[in-house]
Order: C-alpha cells, then sequence, then structure tokens
C-alpha cells in the first residue's frame, strides 16, 4: 500500500471532498485487508469440520446474522443492510471452505 494511504483524517476534519475519498479509501483497503484475513480463518476451519453439513452449518450462519443485525444497530446501520452483506461474504465463504473441504478429503 502506498505511504500516503496509511492515515486519513477523522471525517469531521476533512476540508475537502478529496480528503473524503482519501479517508473512504483508506478504510476500504482496511475492509478488503480484513476479509483477506477472514478468508484465512475460513480455510482453517475446514481442518475441523468433519462433513458438508458441518461446513454448511446452516444454525452457525442463523446466529452470525442475527449478531451482525445487533452490532448493525449499535452503529446506527441498517441491520438488512449489514446483513445482506454479511450474507454474500458468508455464502462466498462457505462456498470456498466447501472446495478446500472436498479438496482434503
Amino acid at each position: 500500500m502506498p505511504e500516503h494511504y496509511a492515515f486519513a483524517k477523522p471525517p469531521e476534519d476533512c476540508a475537502s471532498i478529496e480528503d473524503i475519498c482519501h479517508g473512504i479509501d483508506v478504510l476500504d483497503r482496511d475492509i478488503v485487508r480484513l476479509i483477506g484475513e477472514r478468508s484465512r480463518y475460513a480455510k482453517a476451519a475446514v481442518r475441523f469440520k468433519k462433513s458438508e453439513a458441518g461446513v454448511r452449518a446452516p444454525e452457525r450462519q442463523r446466529a452470525m446474522l442475527q449478531e451482525r443485525r445487533r452490532w448493525a444497530e449499535q452503529e446506527n446501520l441498517s441491520p438488512d443492510a449489514i446483513e445482506k452483506l454479511f450474507e454474500g461474504l458468508s455464502d462466498y465463504f462457505i462456498s470456498r471452505e466447501m472446495d478446500y473441504w472436498k479438496d482434503a478429503r
């Protein structure tokens, strides 16, 4: 990552649209990095899953989505939008986990 992307002003200190865009870019880069880290956890989880049902874990997914909805409410965000976002992420990672699980067998 270029060094000039390492820091951003707090939103309330931004003096221009460029400052705002830079701040969003910094956050988005961090989000992508964290999704990459989440991906490594998903891959590691395969070691502990004994079946396809264990990979899919619908009860875990439902509980996880409910918790993300609560977190959204705490941040004054739309629970529906956050649930949709995490549902998409979860579907993606379940698909990858399933591939990893099948390859490990």
